[in-house]
């Protein structure tokens, strides 16, 4: 994720001169402003106790306290989650939170452990950390092989340590713990809010319109099945082990009923294709949803979609990014077609402060009218500025930051 962080940077850096801002701003909001490395303590099944490694990135905290999921992967790196907190930052000025962006990780695998060694794991991270996280301060939440069950383990610890309970310290919370209504769904019908955007703007009709999801996970099984409710045709899916495509539609509900919890159906088919085929199908829209650099300088000339929607972090490099804006593909980059996940956190944590939950309808109103209003401004830096929606979306996220760290002084 070493080019990751680089690119992320890079671009950074373009939106800033863009916008106006000076050397000492893109030094500033280039790296995080606080690194956290943990050592975590784990005691083991069978009596042996194991060290872990585990990270806290805060990129800055000039508008407000900074937020962002906690991922357990055998993959984690510190630049990694070090340009995942920057991203995170962006989202929140695009969706006009009042957060910076905040991540972490533990280099782990959680497949390969017991359901008593991850809450170990979960109650030692936050005992680690415990100094730099909390509800005015860093506010985590799920990510990557996280979720609702480890949330309430790190929500206990933490209130045990602080000796009150603390619901607004972390977000995809059980509904019984203070979570919110939509968290689980929120990224899912945040990136279905962009797509019916993006085919208005292409005037193409939603009804029937060709759909290709890279990834089964949590995004893209709901993704796939929204997709396929509202009346879209969903003719490609993939995971880690292929893909599936049928040009007339897949049965969508059957491999959602397939699927295993890791996201896992196409080794259930004796017919599949590979992903880098899934990724060049004839599609009205392309959603990566899976996994970093997918889309490359090697293959954005053959990809066939009107539109590639980003579900996941860092899927499109950014001479890729060049190539298929060139080609009059419309992309809604990654910081703005995810944000739905840290918009709705943003609800919860609101619910959690003041006490009082909405139901869902709310919710989704509420989260439909923010994604709405990010992708038209972003849009319309991509038209008045004539930048590709990468920097658009950059300008738009880094905007609010920038002038918070000027009205403090701090540059």
């Amino acid at each position: 994720m070493n080019d990751v962080l680089h690119s992320t940077q890079v671009v950074i850096e373009q939106a800033l001169r863009r916008l106006g801002y000076g050397d000492d701003m893109i030094e500033l909001l280039k790296e995080p402003i606080r690194l956290l490395t943990v050592r975590i303590p784990v005691r083991m099944d069978d009596g042996t106790t194991k060290v872990f490694t585990g990270y806290r990135s805060q990129h800055n905290d000039a508008v407000g306290p900074t937020k962002g999921g906690v991922r357990f992967h055998p993959a984690v790196t510190e630049k990694e989650v070090k340009a995942l907190s920057i991203w995170m930052s962006l989202k929140c000025g695009i969706a006009d939170l009042p957060y910076g962006g905040g991540k972490g990780g533990v280099i782990c695998d959680p497949r390969k452990m017991s359901f008593r060694e991850l809450e170990r794991l979960s109650r030692g991270y936050v005992r680690a950390v415990s100094q730099i996280v909390g509800p005015t301060k860093d506010i985590p939440a799920p990510d990557v092989m996280t979720n609702s069950q480890i949330m309430a383990w790190m929500l206990d610890e933490y209130s045990r340590i602080r000796e009150f309970d603390s619901p607004g310290f972390i977000t995809g919370k059980p509904i019984v713990l203070g979570g919110s209504k939509g968290r689980e769904t929120a990224t899912a019908r945040g990136v279905v809010i962009m797509i019916h955007e993006a085919l208005r703007l292409k005037g193409i009709p939603l009804e029937g319109a060709r759909i290709v999801i890279q990834g089964f996970g949590n995004a893209g099984s709901y993704l796939a099945k929204f997709m396929h409710e509202s009346g879209a045709s969903v003719i490609g899916i993939s995971d880690v082990n292929g893909a599936l495509y049928n040009k007339e539609g897949l049965d969508i509900p059957h491999l959602l009923d397939r699927r295993d919890s890791f996201g896992n159906v196409t080794n259930l088919f004796p017919k599949t294709i590979s992903n880098e085929e899934l990724l060049e199908l004839p599609c009205d829209v392309l959603v990566p949803a899976a996994i970093e650099n997918q889309i490359t300088e090697a293959n954005a000339a053959r990809i066939g979609a009107s539109i590639i929607v980003e579900a996941a972090n860092g899927p499109t490099t950014l001479e890729a990014t060049r190539i298929v804006t060139e080609r009059g593909i419309l992309l809604v980059p990654d910081v703005l077609a995810s944000a739905g996940g840290v918009i709705v956190s943003y609800f919860e944590w609101v619910q959690n402060n003041q006490g009082y939950y909405w139901d869902e309808s709310e919710i989704d109103n509420k989260l439909k009218l923010m994604m709405i209003r990010g992708f038209e401004n972003v849009y319309e830096i991509h038209q008045t500025r004539k930048v590709d929606m990468r920097l658009a979306a950059y300008m738009s996220g880094v905007r609010k930051m920038a002038e918070a760290v000027r009205f403090r002084g701090w540059v």
